[in-house]
């Protein structure tokens, strides 16, 4: 329905920035939210961030909040997350995706890597 790619992951180190983005196409007009999870080596996924499309209204972890901006250009059906500060335990690969509505995430993107080094 809703085609994800994800973009601009890297390595940095602590205290650096970096900003994911996400290209959607498709169906995008049936997406509520669209977020950004994470997952770590060893760890379950979890949730990052994410924004109600059609008013910007925006949610975030508590691990990120301060640090992490989520926005959205409708323009162009992308997503972006503003990473600041960056710790080693943000190192994870990161995913967007999108819900129908609520917070029932079922569309992913491939994911893309970020590594913070000490």
């Amino acid at each position: 329905q809703v085609q994800l790619v994800e973009s601009g992951g890297g390595s940095v180190q602590a205290g650096g920035s970096l900003r994911l983005s996400c290209a959607a196409s498709g169906r995008t007009f049936s997406s509520y939210a669209m977020g950004w999870f994470r997952q770590a080596p060893g760890k379950g996924r979890e949730f990052v961030a994410d924004i109600i499309w059609s008013i910007g209204s925006t949610n975030y972890a508590d691990s990120v909040k301060g640090r992490f901006t989520i926005s959205r250009d409708n323009a162009k059906n992308s997503m972006y997350l503003q990473m600041n500060s960056l710790k080693p335990e943000d190192t994870a690969v990161y995913y967007c995706a999108t819900s129908r509505a609520g917070r029932t995430y079922d569309n992913w993107g491939q994911g893309t890597q970020v590594t913070v080094s000490s």
